[in-house]
């Protein structure tokens, strides 16, 4: 774990508690020797004070989320030292921070949060040495969300629990093959950091093709489901504004955001093979039920699904 912080008492209480859950945890004090420190030693979280003395904390994040050296998958927490406004909370995520931390402090909060942070970490390696991820995004890829939907149906079938998949497509220009995701006008990282600023921790993500993004949601039903697609696409459409606004540019109209979903209340009851659950989402996406105007859809029993590609 690396901690970027000068030292002063918020700091110092913040490694007190992290060595005292068992992280064995380095200390840099400015935002370069950190950059410098994050790409040699692959820490699995990183957790940036907001005020450095040779930067600002949320630029060092966002130097670090688009260093191709610093994973994709680790987690960058964003520390502040008086209560959080919404506008620091709003620059952290923009910035790529998964979180902010930020008084009134609760220390069982903050080491269960970092534990599954952590936890996601590992999951996200193990994937990427498997070949399960996807090279620009660090997403999941097909074969991964196909993975991951095995192992959250078998659970869900265990505890007789709800499961959903929410699918996004993006009416955006996919980037030019071998492109990073920071490069060309699509802004493609920004869209990513937006669905995962969205989505919950337990939710999975990953990339069905060049413009569309699936999340597998657990404990979901069809009405969490849509509350969910609510939150992923005002997420992103405000990606779009937020972005040429930072960048000192006319804002652009927000991008288009589609969404197709399916879920099932009880997978107990209703057993259902977990890959179907993702192909019957991507198919809503253009053959759904219209469940908001025309850019929420749900799958429709009496449309043939094989239309849509299977991850």
């Amino acid at each position: 774990m690396l901690l970027a912080g000068d030292g002063q008492e918020a700091t110092r209480w913040l490694r007190s508690l992290l060595e005292g859950g068992g992280y064995a945890v380095l200390q840099e004090r400015s935002g370069q020797h950190t950059l410098e420190r994050a790409r040699t030693t692959e820490p699995d979280v990183i957790l940036v004070d907001a005020d450095l003395p040779d930067m600002p904390g949320v630029e060092l994040c966002r130097t670090l989320r688009a260093d191709p050296r610093v994973s994709t998958s680790t987690p960058i927490l964003l520390m502040i030292r008086d209560a959080a406004t919404r506008t620091q909370r709003l620059a952290a995520l923009r910035a790529g921070a998964w979180e902010c931390i930020a008084p009134p402090h609760d220390a069982d909060e903050i080491l269960l949060k970092i534990s599954a942070y952590v936890h996601a970490k590992l999951d996200a390696d193990r994937a990427r040495t498997e070949g399960l991820l996807d090279a620009v995004t660090g997403l999941y890829n097909r074969q991964g969300l196909a993975r991951r939907a095995r192992e959250l149906g078998s659970q869900a079938f265990r505890e007789h629990g709800p499961l959903a998949c929410v699918v996004l497509a993006l009416d955006v220009q996919p980037p030019e093959p071998g492109a990073g995701q920071h490069s060309g006008g699509t802004s493609l990282g920004r869209y990513v950091q937006a669905i995962k600023s969205a989505a919950r921790l337990s939710d999975v993500i990953g990339r069905l093709s060049a413009t569309e993004f699936a999340v597998l949601a657990p404990g979901t039903d069809a009405g969490g489901a849509r509350r969910l697609a609510e939150r992923l696409a005002s997420s992103v459409s405000a990606t779009t504004v937020a972005s040429a606004s930072a960048e000192g540019r006319a804002a652009a109209a927000p991008v288009r955001v589609r969404c197709g979903y399916e879920a099932v209340a009880n997978v107990g009851y209703a057993p259902i093979e977990p890959v179907d659950l993702l192909v019957r989402a991507a198919a809503a996406v253009r053959t759904g039920k219209a469940d908001s105007g025309e850019w929420l859809r749900r799958f429709d029993d009496g449309i043939n699904p094989t239309s849509a590609a299977t991850p």
